[in-house]
């Protein structure tokens, strides 16, 4: 299974969050270290969703990077 995960850089580290998965989010000082933290908590979350009898939704989410001209 694949997710897209948003990584986004604080002044304190970074942080992740699974846009599929409402409140499977991640923290850490590194960009490394909060992709290995996102993938145990995205891994968690769906054993705990599976656990508990509730469908796990299928990856919809998709991400483009946007060139524009900013002055």
């Amino acid at each position: 299974m694949k997710c897209m995960v948003v990584i986004e850089k604080g002044e304190a580290g970074y942080g992740a969050h699974v846009p599929d998965l409402p409140g499977c989010v991640a923290a850490g000082k590194t960009r490394e270290e909060v992709l290995e933290l996102i993938k145990g908590a995205i891994e968690f979350h769906i054993e705990g969703l599976v656990e508990a009898g509730e469908p796990v939704p299928p990856p919809s989410s998709a991400s483009e990077i946007i060139e524009v001209n900013a002055a």
